[in-house]
């Protein structure tokens, strides 16, 4: 702090602040909070299978697998077992309630638009599936 000194004789001290150190540390304080703090990633978790590099032979997909498919004419299938939106998520309730392993795949046709398969996806989180992955077609 500083105060102003007047030189006349009937003149009083005004006193006031300087901010320019006070701007100095404030600056210094922010740019120290914004490199602490980390910056947060956003977006879908997804989980990508690895292929085993030891295993040879092809995998039968296990009887408690849920998969659904959306096909090219937006027609859905649980399994085998076809579907609509409607009844999407009662019908993955029904599954999920017995089981304690909450995981679901979905497999869209190539020529669906993103938010086709984004609200099965949707329907799936809020029928209670705790991870989705995602399916592609077999490269030959």
């Amino acid at each position: 702090m500083a105060m102003a000194v007047g030189g006349g004789s009937g003149s009083k001290s005004v006193p006031y602040i300087n901010m320019t150190p006070l701007i100095d540390v404030l600056l210094v304080l922010l740019i120290i909070f914004m490199v602490i703090t980390p910056i947060t990633p956003k977006g879908l978790e997804a989980l990508v299978p690895q292929p085993n590099e030891n295993e040879q032979t092809q995998v039968q997909p296990n009887a408690r697998t849920v998969v659904v498919s959306v096909n090219a004419d937006r027609s859905i299938m649980i399994n085998r077992d076809p579907s609509t939106l409607d009844t999407l998520e009662d019908n993955l309730r029904d599954i999920f309630k017995t089981r304690a392993e909450r995981v679901m795949f979905v497999r869209g046709a190539p020529v669906l638009d993103y938010q086709d398969v984004a609200k099965i996806i949707d329907i799936g989180k809020g029928a209670g599936v705790d991870k989705i992955g995602l399916l592609t077609e077999q490269i030959e």
